[in-house]
């Protein structure tokens, strides 16, 4: 009797507890977890439980409509930490989250963080904010349904909603900005960035570089790549190509150059865009078989799947670059570009052949065309 009344109290401690009366009756069973997806390390939700929170399984399904269903999470959240004083379940704040459909909601959710934040300060001693990931995952809904300003909230250090701001969720709202041309937006980010000391990435460079070519932001890409190569990020293709580009179709040799000799000293290589802007700068610059010599050396390194976009980028060469390289120059340096471009061009496209680089008949079509129409201009 003695052994089997131990093997039932052994079973007492050993079997998971459940708490059937601390939650709504419409959520589903909880559980405790280990604290892990949304505490810092150093903290716990409850001194009852000792290392364990509240949690349960991720997706928590709910049968009303998207605003009802927040709504209700919301008033749960508040009536445990107001109300009952108990910490709210961590799917409670995650589903919360994923609910987020309008500015409203997200409204909602921001309250629910401070007062979450009061209570985790008051009554649990627990001064450490929630960790990065959630913030992330906030800025994130903010993105999702454009209440921008309560994301650029979260990007603050010192807040009063407990979050942990990281160059991942700035980069939800620098995606948020490139997806609708907002240029404000972006320098705003960068602002704040910068007053709350976040370390800049490589992944924020290219969406920077990104916005700034898209709205042919000349200023803008010059400032912000100085401020990415001073706080030493190690900055990849993609924005290496964009500052490139955006200066060989600006017509700015110097700047062309400069940005050539720091990317050759990070890759040997170049991409498409590097050297075709390169050969631009050349032709620029009087030297068109020069400029031949760069896609030749690309012809022979390009692997043959990548081959074909060499024949786009020749015929924008021909076709696209000279008419926006001439627009962004000076009316008065209009015409001398104009008269070295109507030789340089051609001499390059003939240069090829020579050189064992084919190219499309096209080209030569194209370049007719456009002496035709720099004729015009000068």
């Amino acid at each position: 009797m003695q052994v089997l009344s131990n093997a039932r109290r052994l079973t007492r401690i050993l079997k998971p507890q459940i708490l059937l009366n601390s939650a709504p009756s419409d959520h589903k069973l909880i559980i405790y977890s280990q604290c892990n997806s949304l505490h810092s390390s150093s903290s716990c939700s409850l001194p009852s439980s000792g290392n364990y929170c509240f949690a349960t399984v991720r997706d928590v399904m709910y049968s009303r409509t998207s605003k009802e269903a927040v709504k209700k999470i919301y008033d749960d959240i508040i009536d445990s930490v107001n109300v009952r004083r108990t910490m709210a379940p961590n799917a409670w704040l995650w589903s919360l989250i994923e609910n987020c459909k309008t500015r409203e909601d997200i409204k909602l959710l921001f309250d629910a963080l401070q007062n979450l934040r009061i209570f985790r300060l008051s009554n649990l001693r627990i001064h450490d904010n929630f960790n990065c990931n959630l913030c992330r995952e906030v800025t994130k809904a903010c993105a999702r349904v454009g209440a921008v300003d309560f994301g650029k909230k979260a990007l603050w250090k010192h807040n009063m909603y407990g979050l942990t701001p990281s160059i991942a969720s700035a980069n939800h709202l620098l995606s948020y900005a490139k997806h609708h041309n907002d240029v404000e937006l972006m320098v705003d980010v960068m602002k704040l960035l910068e007053k709350n000391h976040i370390p800049l990435q490589p992944s924020t460079a290219d969406l920077v570089s990104s916005i700034c070519y898209y709205s042919d932001n000349w200023e803008l890409i010059s400032k912000y790549s100085k401020k990415f190569l001073k706080a030493g990020v190690k900055l990849r293709r993609f924005a290496f190509d964009l500052w490139m580009d955006f200066a060989a179709k600006r017509g700015d040799t110097e700047s062309l150059w400069k940005t050539e000799k720091l990317r050759s000293g990070l890759m040997k290589q170049h991409t498409l865009v590097s050297a075709f802007s390169c050969a631009k700068g050349l032709i620029l610059e009087g030297k068109p078989l020069d400029a031949a010599a760069i896609i030749q050396l690309l012809d022979q390194t390009l692997p043959d799947t990548k081959k074909s976009g060499m024949v786009v980028e020749l015929q924008k060469l021909v076709n696209e670059w000279p008419l926006s390289v001439v627009k962004h120059q000076k009316e008065e340096n209009r015409k001398a570009l104009a008269a070295v471009l109507k030789s340089g061009i051609p001499a390059m496209v003939n240069g090829l052949p020579n050189m064992g680089v084919e190219h499309p008949r096209t080209c030569n079509k194209y370049c007719y065309l456009f002496i035709t129409v720099v004729h015009s201009i000068s």
